[in-house]
């Protein structure tokens, strides 16, 4: 199930929004390479972290 930035899974909740989205882009990315949902989930929320890091973006919101 391809997901966008109104409809994405708990796990990204606690994201700050450009992390959120680029984990939710990598995610539907890897649903077309025919990964797992499960898969796709965390290694998009991985690659989300490294790409936030690299892009000086603050990861979580605050909290959390």
């Amino acid at each position: 199930m391809p997901w966008d930035k109104d409809n994405y899974p708990d796990s990204l909740k606690n994201f700050m929004a450009p992390v959120r989205n680029k984990a939710i882009d990598i995610a539907n990315e890897l649903l077309k390479d025919g990964y797992s949902e499960g898969r796709a989930i965390s290694i998009a929320t991985a690659k989300a972290k490294e790409w936030g890091e690299n892009h000086d973006e603050r990861i979580r919101k605050k909290g959390h």
